[in-house]
């Protein structure tokens, strides 16, 4: 996207991989919940997340090192002009599907249209961005696009590729059981139980183990996906040893329920994987399409009552500090003080319309720790009566009467059994004494993700990971397009011109410092426009694993992710 790879064209590996890792050994993940489906890719159902990336390709690939820089897969070469209005990519001869099929462009083009038409919403966008696309080639096709947008060609290297003849006569919509779609990746589907388990077994004939992007990478001979009714049940499975590994998220936690037996035999390791990725968005997320969290003031108000010192350290022992913004922890986040330069001339047309704070500098409230928090509850209640909402007799109501009363939609996952119900108690108590009622409305994983599908929850868990090389997922995230299409990822309903023009200006950006100073302008937006209760934030990993699951000692900028564990790990039963 700008300047050049950082990796020569003869590269032998990945920085960050072991390019003579062993191949072998047998690994056990657990997930909570349950699926319903073995097509990542359709609208209807629930597969296993990991599924994407453990059994399907792209032409193009990433290195966890690297922001806005990609590297060929099934691509051996990439074309583009210098305004980027199209991209041209020619296929390696040696691309072969799992059942040993080629990859032929006739494939590639049928994966973009029907993911388009018929996939999951998050293809959607993308395909409402081409203009055409055509076969150049026996082994080469060209995508013209018709936007001003210069990371679609970069977007379009990324979309995975299917077998077409597998779907002849067949609806590819389905969520079917019986049928995981063909990819081209290094694992396929070996055994399942419907809600149980999913067992992936290395492919011995993959094509591209060898390839500079792929060596070193996917080692393990099987991988097993156990599914667990909560958080809680899973990490009794792996003290157990029934799981080979487990990732944690709570520090308090990391340091106290992880001292059994195995531990301090050395038979499970705990490494910890600091990152230097954005912080994202973890906290409770604000329905702004119904009343009345459709008024800024009444979602600040909420803000106001959110003791988060006081619920840090009783949940976590103080050790996580706070997310202050969508993009904080990384050089993207929103400067701290009023907007200056780039930043400000970018929100400068929108000005008028802008909510307060977001010129000025916003900054979330800090309480004095205590429990009571009155100076910020003071705030709430001030906020409150302005939007129209006063205490009678000891309940928030407005002009007509009503009571304010307020659902958390949960499911056992969130976090780890019990730590977002125990924020959410913590959280009633405190609005308890501004006279709202604020009510956890616990369900299973499946009507968890309906509703947040359909958007009937007042408030809800709301986590987003964010990287340093934002582009057009953002759209899918806040856009106003997506704002009432049902499961978008949109989930508080963000409504905005200036949010809009913002994701326009990153993905127009012809500089490093423009695209920064629109992303920058993005997250005050996002930030003061007070749509989430943000909580702590995750500034490095924490895998607790068998010690025969080893790792390269050089980690990737980008930390710990699905590229990083299973992918460049491996069994070494010595």
């Amino acid at each position: 996207m700008y300047g050049d790879p950082a990796l020569p064209p003869d590269f032998v590996s990945l920085p960050y991989a072991n390019p003579d890792a062993p191949k072998g050994g047998r690994v056990v993940f657990g997930n909570t919940g349950a699926f319903n489906s073995l097509n990542p890719f359709a609208p209807k159902g629930s597969a296993p997340w990991q599924m994407r990336f453990w059994g399907y390709e792209s032409l193009m690939g990433r290195s966890q090192d690297e922001a806005f820089t990609l590297y060929g897969l099934l691509a051996e070469s990439i074309e583009v002009p210098a305004n980027r209005t199209w991209v041209e990519f020619t296929l390696r001869p040696e691309a072969r599907f799992s059942d040993g099929s080629p990859v032929t462009v006739e494939d590639v083009i049928w994966s973009y249209e029907t993911l388009a038409s018929e996939g999951h919403v998050r293809y959607r966008r993308f395909g409402q961005q081409i203009d055409s696309i055509t076969q150049t080639g026996p082994r080469s096709l060209r995508i013209t696009f018709n936007q001003d947008n210069r990371e679609l060609a970069l977007i379009a290297g990324l979309r995975p590729i299917l077998k077409k003849s597998q779907w002849d006569g067949k609806d590819f919509g389905e969520a079917a059981l019986d049928q995981p779609p063909i990819g081209s990746g290094p694992y396929v589907v070996q055994d399942f139980e419907p809600g149980r388990f999913v067992t992936f077994a290395r492919n011995p004939d993959y094509w591209a183990q060898d390839l500079p992007l792929r060596r070193g990478t996917n080692n393990f001979d099987e991988i097993r996906l156990d599914y667990y009714g909560d958080q809680t049940v899973l990490l009794e499975a792996f003290k157990a040893g029934e799981i080979s590994a487990i990732r944690e998220f709570n520090a308090a936690k990391w340091d106290k329920a992880y001292d059994f037996p195995a531990v301090a035999s050395g038979d499970v390791v705990k490494s910890t994987i600091p990152n230097g990725k954005p912080s994202g968005m973890t906290g409770l997320g604000m329905n702004t399409r119904r009343a009345p969290l459709n008024d800024w003031r009444v979602r600040e108000a909420l803000i106001q009552a959110f003791n988060f010192e006081y619920m840090n350290d009783a949940l976590t022992g103080g050790n996580q500090p706070r997310i202050t913004s969508y993009f904080s922890n990384s050089y993207l986040a929103m400067r701290p003080g009023p907007a200056e330069g780039k930043v400000r001339d970018l929100l400068a047309p929108f000005a008028a319309d802008l909510l307060p704070g977001t010129l000025e500098g916003y900054a979330l409230p800090a309480s004095d720790g205590t429990e009571r928090n009155r100076k910020n509850l003071r705030r709430a209640t001030k906020l409150m009566a302005e939007a129209g909402w006063t205490v009678v007799d000891g309940v928030m109501r407005n002009a007509s009467g009503a009571a304010m009363e307020l659902d958390v939609l949960l499911t056992p996952g969130n976090l780890g059994e019990g730590e977002m119900r125990a924020v959410v108690e913590i959280y009633a108590r405190a609005l308890e004494r501004l006279g709202i009622t604020l009510r956890a409305d616990i369900v299973d994983s499946a009507q968890f993700v309906e509703r947040q599908a359909s958007f009937d929850f007042n408030l809800t868990f709301f986590r987003r990971a964010l990287s340093l090389s934002p582009g057009n997922e953002q759209y899918l995230y806040w856009c106003s397009d997506a704002a009432e299409v049902e499961r978008s990822r949109n989930l508080m309903g963000i409504a905005d011109p200036a949010v809009d023009a913002m994701i326009d200006a990153m993905l127009t950006s012809v500089s490093q410092e423009d695209f920064i100073a629109a992303t920058r302008a993005l997250d005050r937006l996002l930030t003061a426009g007070r749509y989430v209760v943000p909580i702590w934030q995750y500034a490095e990993g924490r895998i607790a694993h068998i010690k025969e699951m080893r790792r390269p000692e050089r980690l990737p900028i980008s930390g710990d992710g699905i590229a990083f564990m299973p992918e460049v790990w491996w069994y070494d039963e010595q």
